[in-house]
């Protein structure tokens, strides 16, 4: 008996092995198809607000959709003017830039007595000539355009998620709370016909209450677990684009007032790379001060610089957002972290930018499972 519950245990094992292997292949293969539509279906949770709003004043649906579309529209369009133009401007004055590294780089290796060919004859333009920048950005920018530029195919997205939801609640509530409670309906129909010899009322009348409470009960399960899903996605999603925004901006007002070049660049940097836990911060203050080194060439100020902006981005993202996302997330900092390096291999950027809501809607899932084996894994994924 023992040997065969092994054999089961293990056999079980494997097949989740490769189940998860599958999954990741698929999502991998058909990133160009699921991304949008997984980025489609957080813009429905981030415009529930606006939609519920819009049902309770009666306005119809499809009114209300074409305006989330609409402002969608107008938010790309903003956002990609003003990259664009910096990006432009960037490129313009990047050998200015470089040329001002390479002088940095030798004047440091001179002050401190390095006599190594590599920094007296420094060049930038060398080092960067061995990238394969085809692969670089081949990469990157695959995985951005994928979440930004393919807009279209967002919406379009969107569009049948909004007036799909429903359906796919619907779906849902046959496929889990029916075959929960039609069996324990059989059983109570069966031992009725062999229990009762005639008709009885009050024992009827017992039977349907049962199973209405029992098909309650799953319906309020099902319910729940939508209603977690939504409610966390939803409150992670606005209040920390809400703080990335406001850090931004900040920021942004703070290089524009030190004359650093580019704080429209920089503080789009901070809006976005503070969507990846751990690693986004550090990114984003360190572009920032290179950029100050190299145009100011001073340590001290360049040093200046990163203790202002390290300062607002600690303000924010370790005093402010514990107190506004609180503990709703409820992952596990270690998970996040792994989260972050698995869902960046499945999906790059974009996967590093989704990784924490995909994770809390894994582990949402997870804890309201009935198998103890998918509990226990969503307990190792929690903080508690």
């Amino acid at each position: 008996m023992t040997n065969t519950t092994t054999s089961n245990t293990t056999i079980k094992f494997f097949i989740s092995v490769i189940g998860l292997v599958v999954i990741v292949f698929i999502l991998k293969e058909l990133s160009h198809i699921i991304i949008p539509f997984v980025v489609a279906y957080f813009l429905f949770f981030l415009y529930a607000p606006i939609s519920n709003y819009c049902e309770k004043k009666r306005i119809p649906s499809y009114l209300t959709v074409i305006f989330e579309v609409i402002l969608t529209i107008i938010i790309a369009w903003i956002i990609s003017t003003l990259v664009i133009g910096s990006a432009i401007q960037f490129g313009n004055e990047v050998p200015e830039y470089i040329n001002k590294f390479n002088l940095i780089v030798k004047n440091t290796a001179l002050s401190f007595g390095i006599n190594d060919p590599f920094f007296k004859e420094f060049s930038l333009q060398k080092i960067l000539s061995n990238i394969d920048y085809k692969l670089l950005a081949g990469g990157i920018f695959t995985s951005t355009f994928s979440m930004v530029g393919n807009v279209l195919i967002v919406l379009f997205f969107f569009v049948f998620i909004f007036t799909g939801h429903n359906t796919v609640y619907a779906a849902f509530r046959k496929r889990f709370v029916n075959k929960k409670v039609e069996p324990e309906l059989n059983k109570l129909k069966s031992k009725y016909d062999i229990n009762s010899k005639d008709s009885n009322t009050d024992f009827s009348h017992w039977m349907g209450n049962k199973f209405n409470i029992e098909k309650n009960e799953q319906e309020e399960k099902l319910s729940n677990t939508f209603k977690a899903i939504t409610e966390q996605i939803q409150r992670y999603l606005i209040s920390k684009m809400a703080i990335n925004l406001a850090a931004g901006i900040v920021i942004t007002v703070i290089l524009s007032l030190f004359n650093v070049d580019f704080p429209i660049i920089w503080g789009l940097f901070v809006f976005l790379f503070n969507f990846i836990p751990a690693l986004g911060s550090t990114i984003a203050l360190l572009l920032p001060t290179l950029m100050t080194l190299v145009q100011f060439e001073s340590v001290g100020f360049a040093i200046l610089i990163a203790v202002i902006l390290a300062g607002i981005q600690t303000l924010f993202f370790n005093l402010i957002e514990p107190n506004v996302l609180g503990k709703k997330l409820n992952l596990n900092p270690l998970v996040i972290l792994l989260s972050v390096l698995a869902w960046a291999y499945v999906w790059g950027v974009v996967g590093m930018l989704l990784s924490v809501p995909l994770t809390a809607i894994i582990n949402i899932i997870l804890s309201n499972s009935e198998s103890k084996d998918l509990r226990f894994i969503s307990d190792l994924m929690s903080k508690q």
